[in-house]
């Protein structure tokens, strides 16, 4: 579908001048819809995350899931000659990206607002840490500081302590906010025929998500607990181990399902009306007695068992499953990306499209498109 009359993003170009997990996740997705990608790399090392791991066949498995179907330059933009070709790639491109330290651009005159008057055209994409300004606009910005310095580690984890997001979320919220931001500008420059610069940090995009945490601090004066595998503030909403050890999450939303609820599943049907448990409300303010009814009944059947009770019952449930359950999963769909180390399997990249289905484009090595890139925006091209 890349490349194709009938993507999206076909005919588009995208330079992107980054690095690790962010502003590569929001790229890809754009390489996804069909538009050109050209990744600009450090001229030696490379973006760092192609050392992350050799977990794919011997490639990063970051890096192999967050680059595929990109073309890869190296260069040095602070020589003439390649500030030079990286100056006329933007002078035909679309939309440009970077995720460099706030300001770094600006010594070399490769800032989005001076490339936005240089080619009217453009939509710039900036992703920070911290935004360009304020006390911590010069902080680094990895994910687990993030998660930390935004408190969403606060919230995260059990009783006993704070815990890590076990998915670099920070980087791929910011990813996500960023594709949307150049999208909605896209969208613009169609209308007015002018680019426009989209800015995004990590840390505003952590501090947007983390809005509920916040309201309940502001306005109600208290924390909104760290309750592992269960939720703050609904009942019954959560993990319960089941007789073969193994644990099902479930989720009562409203009072209909309350009902089935207690009538197909605790199998006490008076128990929806009960003073205690009528509402949500007060379902969490008498958690620790509704625990021990819940409980009890989920330790005397085996998971598989539990899960069809509580489908014919038409209440939500899930498996709390592992990475290897997932690896096999049934409603797991997978796709082929093609390195250099061979091909990797990956799972589908969730947009699904009613004019065809993705095709995925191989991930690059390193500057493996150098030679002709530079022969397509050198000076003799």
């Amino acid at each position: 579908m890349p490349g194709s009359d009938l993507a999206p993003l076909s005919g588009k170009l995208v330079v992107a001048l980054e690095q690790a997990v962010a502003a590569p996740f929001c790229s890809s997705r754009l390489a996804d819809a069909g538009a050109r990608v050209i990744k600009i790399e450090r001229k030696g090392a490379g973006d760092f995350a192609r050392a992350y791991d050799t977990a794919a066949n011997g490639e990063s498995a970051y890096f192999t899931w967050l680059n595929r179907g990109k073309e890869s330059v190296a260069l040095d933009i602070k020589a003439d000659e390649d500030r030079e070709i990286l100056l006329r790639m933007l002078e035909n491109a679309d939309v440009f990206i970077q995720n460099l330290l706030p300001g770094a651009l600006a010594k070399l005159g490769l800032d989005s607002a001076s490339l936005r008057e240089s080619f009217p055209r453009l939509v710039t994409c900036d992703i920070t840490g911290y935004g360009e300004d304020g006390p911590m606009r010069n902080a680094k910005a990895y994910d687990l500081l993030v998660q930390c310095e935004s408190g969403l580690a606060s919230v995260t984890g059990t009783p006993d302590g704070p815990g890590r997001v076990g998915v670099s979320v920070c980087d791929i919220a910011t990813g996500m906010t960023a594709h949307a931001g150049i999208c909605e500008a896209l969208v613009g420059r169609d209308r007015t025929g002018k680019g426009s610069g989209v800015s995004v940090a990590m840390f505003d995009v952590m501090a947007d998500w983390m809005s509920v945490p916040l309201l309940y601090h502001d306005y109600l004066g208290k924390p909104t607990p760290r309750v592992g595998l269960n939720h703050t503030v609904i009942c019954p909403y959560g993990a319960y181990e089941c007789k073969d050890g193994q644990l099902v999450v479930i989720t009562v939303q409203h009072n209909g399902e309350w009902q089935r609820f207690c009538e197909h599943i605790l199998g006490d049907a008076a128990l929806a009306t009960d003073p205690r448990f009528h509402d949500n409300t007060s379902r969490i303010e008498n958690k620790p007695a509704l625990e021990v009814l819940i409980k009890d009944v989920f330790a005397s059947h085996d998971r598989a068992e539990m899960l069809k009770r509580l489908d014919a019952a038409g209440i939500a449930s899930g498996a709390v499953n592992d990475v290897a359950t997932l690896s096999g999963h049934p409603q797991l769909d997978r796709s082929v990306i093609r390195t250099p180390s061979g091909e990797i399997n990956v799972p589908t990249p969730p947009i699904r499209r009613s004019l065809g289905e993705t095709a995925l484009g191989p991930c690059p090595a390193f500057d493996a498109q150098g030679k002709a890139l530079r022969a397509e925006f050198g000076r003799c091209s």
